[in-house]
């Protein structure tokens, strides 16, 4: 089951939208320099369905998108979740998943995402900001992934 510590509104973690962010634990990447490494324990509170409708009961007109900062241990349920964000919640709003593996799983769809950011986190290339990074933010557009890294670098 996927755990979450934390979650907040945050603005930079997914351009032009105004996001839930929120922070999955038992990340398996340890990766040097970890902003996050309280992350890497298998604590917090199970995230269902439930929990996400009280949320966006909560936030949902101060919303426009729930990103998954993680779940990288199960990242099937991080599919489901959006899917049911996406087909069941009865709420326009976006999803996005911040994985720190390099690749998608193989049988993960693209279909219950909108956006996607892809790599682990080394400490001399830095994040999304950094020019050279070697994390990737892709968009979801119509099936295909469309990488707007640079967004992140006006």
């Amino acid at each position: 089951m996927l755990r979450y510590v934390n979650y907040d509104i945050v603005f930079q973690e997914i351009p032009n939208e105004v996001t839930l962010a929120i922070n999955l634990s038992n990340c398996p990447n340890r990766c040097k320099g970890c902003h996050s490494p309280y992350l890497l324990d298998d604590t917090g509170y199970l995230l269902t369905e439930d929990v996400l409708k009280g949320l966006l009961e909560k936030y949902g007109k101060a919303i426009t998108c729930i990103c998954f900062m993680g779940g990288d241990a199960s990242p099937g349920e991080v599919e489901q979740l959006c899917a049911f964000l996406k087909q069941k919640a009865n709420i326009n709003v976006k999803t996005g998943w911040y994985s720190g593996k390099p690749v998608l799983p193989d049988n993960c769809s693209l279909q219950n995402f909108d956006y996607i950011k892809l790599g682990p986190y080394i400490e001399s290339r830095g994040g999304l900001s950094s020019p050279s990074t070697n994390q990737r933010m892709y968009l979801i557009d119509n099936g295909n992934m469309k990488d707007i890294t640079s967004w992140f670098h006006q």
